[in-house]
């Protein structure tokens, strides 16, 4: 796929051809593949063994690449070393994933002690925030992936279920803006309300009705309706479950009512008053389009969604690919390598690409799970958040239902050192699981 989307007609050869992309690339797998093999030679607890040492030393080169790194395209975030640049974010994955892994291993630490919790997630935030001083938030965000493992090691699920919740707020109040996110968190906790009140028929009705005419009065854009109604049913509510003693559900309801609304109103401030212009522009991409140049923030999402919509069924064929050989989608080859995929190969080849990390991903989890030794468990879970995250991410931005971060699929998009990195990654996962018998 990078060579088709890298295709030139006067070069047919032109992975053979060092100073050229495609033979850079090849350079690069050539690389991969020696390391995949030394890895697999090299004894497991070596890695376990120099877990932090390695992670000193990513920690040491993200900073470093901040200091006296390539700036390319705005950010400070590669190496240059004649031809050859590679991303130090990349082997921080590798240092961060083998730290936290032995961190956790070490005596089975507990997740639920304040000071283990705090200690993990400064393992993953202190490069994160290295990473940010770049900036390259496509590559930051990836550490959070180790929320994942987290979870597996017992991190209370109501933590997920307020984080996502944030999340929702934060993108319903871009969408359908915060005013609309006031009166629907007043017909949820009144609704929530009247239930714990034992609702009958009756109190049924009322919510049906409310929900009704606040739908219409919307409708009508009766603006008064819209706040009105649902400031009236919440304050009945709350009432009520005062004068019933409810007090444990209204501690509960009210402090989450105020805050969301807070965190809505808070977010579209800072989106108008603190983004930069191109900032404001990728949040615009994913979530309200409308209001984009179709020829400029726009146009690498629209373009990707025709090259993968042109594909049909079966798609074109390998270098056939009208908008992959024109260039129509900038970053083609990287970040956007799967609308080559959808083009070129068609619905058969992105649901086969989209199929092959699904059991990538599920033959992680199942590593992890048949592994004796601690360590092992949290390497396996580190990884698989990864890879989660990186397919996840790039395969949805290029539909449009993931914000345009810049972040590669791994083993598909040109670059060397993301591809060396997931090789590695992969390899001492095996490597390990080769070994899962011991301890």
């Amino acid at each position: 796929m990078v060579f088709a989307a890298t295709y030139d007609e006067t070069n047919p050869l032109a992975f053979l051809d060092f100073k050229e992309e495609m033979g850079r690339q090849t350079i690069w797998l050539v690389i991969s593949l020696v390391l995949f093999v030394l890895t697999l030679n090299i004894e497991w607890n070596f890695w376990n063994t120099f877990a932090y040492p390695i992670y000193g030393v990513s920690l040491f080169l993200l900073l470093m690449v901040v200091i006296v790194g390539s700036e390319i395209k705005g950010a400070k975030s590669w190496f240059s070393l004649g031809p050859v640049s590679f991303q130090p974010s990349e082997i921080a994955k590798l240092g961060t994933c083998l730290a936290i892994a032995s961190y956790l291993s070490f005596n089975k630490n507990d997740i639920q002690n304040t000071r283990v919790l705090v200690t993990t997630f400064a393992l993953f935030l202190v490069p994160f925030l290295l990473i940010m001083l770049q900036p390259d938030l496509g590559s930051g965000l990836v550490f959070f992936s180790f929320f994942m493992l987290l979870y597996r090691k017992g991190l209370p699920g109501y933590l997920y279920i307020i984080g996502f919740s944030l999340i929702a707020i934060f993108i319903t109040s871009f969408i359908v803006g915060s005013f609309n996110v006031l009166v629907l968190t007043l017909l949820i906790t009144f609704a929530l309300l009247m239930w714990y009140m034992d609702a009958s028929i009756k109190t049924i009705g009322i919510v049906a009705g409310g929900l009704m005419a606040t739908y219409i009065a919307h409708l009508a854009s009766f603006e008064a309706g819209v706040w009105i109604i649902p400031v009236i049913a919440a304050c009945v509510a709350i009432y009520m479950n005062y004068k019933s003693r409810n007090f444990k559900i209204l501690s509960f309801v009210v402090p989450v009512l105020l805050f969301a609304n807070l965190l809505s109103y808070s977010s579209n401030w800072a989106f108008e008053n603190l983004l930069r212009p191109h900032q404001k522009d990728r949040i615009n991409v994913w979530l309200r389009p409308e209001l984009c140049d179709p020829r400029g923030s726009l146009y690498n999402l629209i373009q990707s969604k025709m090259a993968i919509g042109s594909g049909g069924f079966q798609g074109k064929g390998f270098l056939n690919g009208e908008m992959t050989k024109l260039k129509y989608v900038p970053e083609q080859s990287t970040d956007f390598i799967f609308s080559t995929i959808g083009e070129e190969q068609g619905f058969i080849g992105t649901f086969s690409v989209i199929l092959l990390f699904t059991l990538l991903i599920t033959r992680c989890i199942v590593i992890a799970e048949r592994s004796r030794l601690e360590f092992f468990r949290n390497y396996a879970y580190g990884v698989g958040g990864i890879l989660f995250v990186h397919f996840l991410v790039n395969v949805g931005m290029t539909m449009g239902v993931m914000p345009v971060i810049g972040i590669p699929l791994p083993f598909i998009s040109k670059g060397g050192s993301s591809l060396a990195a997931f090789t590695i990654l992969v390899a001492v996962m095996i490597k390990m699981d080769a070994a899962r018998n011991r301890g």
